[in-house]
C-alpha cells in the first residue's frame, strides 16, 4: 500500500523555466490549442527565456513541467488598449520587451489537463503578482481568451456574455478563473487572436493593479510604519498653566523618546485649571478656562517642534464672546497648526456649559499619513468617519472624556466599528482619576487603545494595543499604513470598495 502511494505522490515545485523544458511545454500547449499556431516554436521559447528569464515561470512535478506562465515587460503606452497579440509580442519575437517598461504583460499560461482542479493555475498567478510587486511594475495586463463564448455567440454579444460570466450565470474556463484571481476586465478586444474560433476571435483585456506601485520611489519622506504614542492622562490639581505644561512636556518627552510620530492627549486634558474658577457658575468657569487655550496651543506647538513629534492636543474650550466651542489642535512638528471642532455636543455639555457644535470636518495631511480627528461623542456618529474615509484617511484620532464605564464603552465600541467599516486605524485615549472640586468633571474612566481593521493582515482581535483601565500610562505602538492599501484592494471583505453607491450615499451639507 505504501509503495503504491509513493508512486503517485506529487512533488510540486515552483521555479523558472529552462530551455530543456521545451518539450514538456510544447506537449501541454499542443493539447490545449487546436492548431500548431498556438504552440511556441523552440526559437521563440529560447528568445523569451533570453530577454526576460525571470518572467518565465513553471511548476514541475517530480521533474516534469506540468504548468507554466510566460510574460514580458512592456511600456504599455506604446500599445494602448487596442492592440492584438502579435503586435504586443512582436509576432513572437518578444523584441517588444522593455526592461524600463511599467507593465508585466502575460503572454501565455497553461496547465496540463491531468492537473486541472488542483489550483495550480492560482499558484502561477500568485507568482506573477509577486514578480510584479518586486519589480515595482504598475500592473499585470493580459489578453484573455473566452473559449466558452462559441456556445452563446448566436444569442449573446461578447459584452453580455462577459457580464453573465461575472455574475456566475455562465462558467468560462478561462475568464471565470481570471476573475477569481482579482483581474478585472478593462474592455473587449476584437481580432486579438484571429484563429481562436472558440472565442470567435474576441478577447478580454484583463488587468491586475499592483497597489504597492510607486511611480517615483522616494528615499525619504515615504513612511509606511507609523508609531503612535497615546497618553492616558491622570486628572490632578495644577496651580497654574506652567504646572500643567510641565506634566504635558513629561509625556511628550516620553513618547518622543520612543521616536513616536504622534502624541495623543485626551479631551479637556486642561480641565484641572477649572478648580481656580470653582466659585463661579459652570458656564462661566469654562469660559474662563478658554482664556488659557491660546497660550497652551502656542506652548504645545513649541513642544511639537522641539521634541519632533506631531501632537494632537486633546481638546480645549474656545470662546469668542458669542459662541463656546470644543476644539482639538493638531500641532505638527514642522511648526504648523490645524484644528478640528467637536460637531456634536452631549445634552449635559449643552445644559451645563452652553457648549455648541462646530460646522466643518476635514482630513489633515501630515508627514506620517492622512489623519482625522473626532472628539469623543463625534465618533458615535458613523457618517463622520465615512466622510473622512472618503477623503483617504489613514488614522483616526479620538480624544475623549468619559465619567462612567458605560459612557466609555459607547466611545470604545464605536471606535472599533469605525476602524472596521472605514478600513483605517483608530487611536483613542481619555483621562483617569478624580477632580473633587471641579463641577461636572469630578470623575473619569478611560482605557486607551489602538484599533485596526479586522482581517488576516491585522491582529486577530483587531486590537493593536490597549492600556489597563484607569491607570495613568502611555501606549506606544506601530501601525503599518501599507496594510490599509492591501486591505482596501485585496481584503477578505472591502467595506469601502463594495458600498452600493447606486443605492445610497452620504452628503455633507455646507452651511451658508
Amino acid at each position: 500500500m505504501s509503495k503504491q502511494w509513493e508512486e503517485i505522490e506529487h512533488r510540486l515545485k515552483l521555479r523558472n523555466l529552462k530551455l530543456s523544458d521545451y518539450n514538456d511545454v510544447a506537449k501541454i500547449m499542443s493539447t490545449i490549442y487546436k492548431s500548431e499556431d498556438g504552440v511556441w516554436t523552440k526559437a521563440e521559447f529560447r528568445n523569451q527565456l533570453r530577454v526576460f528569464p525571470e518572467g518565465q515561470i513553471c511548476i514541475e512535478d517530480n521533474g516534469k513541467v506540468v504548468a507554466g506562465a510566460l510574460s514580458i515587460i512592456v511600456d504599455y503606452d506604446r500599445f494602448g488598449d487596442n492592440h492584438n497579440y502579435d503586435q504586443i509580442t512582436g509576432y513572437g519575437k518578444f523584441d517588444t520587451h522593455d526592461d524600463e517598461g511599467d507593465t508585466l504583460y502575460g503572454t501565455d499560461i497553461f496547465v496540463d489537463k491531468e492537473y486541472r482542479g488542483m489550483r495550480i493555475g492560482r499558484r502561477l498567478y500568485d507568482a506573477r503578482k509577486e514578480l510584479c510587486e518586486n519589480l515595482n511594475l504598475r500592473s499585470i495586463i493580459a489578453g484573455g481568451r473566452i473559449p466558452g463564448y462559441a456556445k452563446y455567440a448566436k444569442t449573446l454579444s461578447p459584452r453580455k456574455y462577459i457580464d453573465q460570466v461575472k455574475n456566475k450565470e455562465i462558467f468560462d474556463p478561462v475568464l471565470s478563473f481570471q476573475l477569481a484571481n482579482e483581474f478585472h476586465v478593462r474592455k473587449v478586444i476584437t481580432k486579438y487572436l484571429p484563429l481562436d474560433t472558440d472565442s470567435r476571435a474576441y478577447a478580454t483585456l484583463l488587468e491586475w493593479i499592483n497597489i504597492y506601485y510607486e511611480k517615483d520611489e522616494k528615499l525619504i519622506g515615504n513612511k509606511s510604519i507609523v508609531r503612535l504614542g497615546l497618553v492616558q492622562w491622570k486628572m490632578r490639581r495644577f496651580s497654574n498653566v506652567d504646572d500643567l505644561m510641565q506634566q504635558v512636556e513629561f509625556f511628550v518627552d516620553t513618547v518622543s523618546g520612543y521616536k513616536s510620530d504622534f502624541c495623543l492627549l485626551p479631551e479637556f486634558f486642561n480641565a484641572p485649571l477649572l478648580a481656580e474658577f470653582n466659585h463661579l457658575d459652570a458656564s462661566e468657569a469654562i469660559r474662563h478656562l478658554a482664556e488659557y487655550s491660546e497660550e497652551i496651543v502656542s506652548r504645545m506647538s513649541e513642544l511639537a517642534v522641539s521634541y519632533n513629534v506631531n501632537i494632537i492636543a486633546g481638546s480645549m474650550p474656545e470662546y469668542d464672546g458669542k459662541k463656546l466651542l470644543n476644539v482639538s489642535y493638531l500641532c505638527r512638528r514642522d511648526g504648523t497648526n490645524s484644528k478640528q471642532y467637536k460637531l456634536h455636543v452631549t445634552p449635559d455639555e449643552a445644559a451645563y456649559w452652553g457648549l455648541q457644535g462646530g460646522n466643518g470636518i476635514k482630513v489633515f495631511d501630515t508627514d506620517s499619513g492622512r489623519i482625522g480627528i473626532l472628539i469623543c461623542y463625534d465618533v458615535e456618529f458613523p457618517e463622520l468617519g465615512r466622510i473622512l474615509a472618503e477623503q483617504e484617511m489613514d488614522i483616526l484620532f479620538v480624544p475623549f472624556w468619559t465619567d462612567t464605564k458605560n459612557a466609555f464603552l459607547r466611545v470604545d465600541t464605536c471606535a472599533k466599528s469605525r476602524a472596521i467599516e472605514n478600513e483605517c486605524y483608530v487611536a483613542i485615549t481619555g483621562s483617569v482619576g478624580n477632580l473633587p472640586k471641579v463641577e461636572n468633571m469630578d470623575i473619569q474612566f478611560s482605557k486607551a487603545a489602538i484599533y485596526s481593521p479586522s482581517d488576516f493582515s491585522f491582529p486577530h482581535d483587531a486590537v493593536v494595543a490597549q492600556a489597563s483601565e484607569n491607570f495613568e500610562t502611555t501606549i506606544v505602538a506601530d501601525v503599518d499604513l501599507s496594510l490599509l492599501t492591501k486591505q482596501r484592494k485585496a481584503g477578505s471583505v472591502r467595506n469601502l470598495e463594495q458600498r452600493r453607491l447606486d443605492l445610497y450615499s452620504i452628503q455633507w451639507k455646507q452651511k451658508n
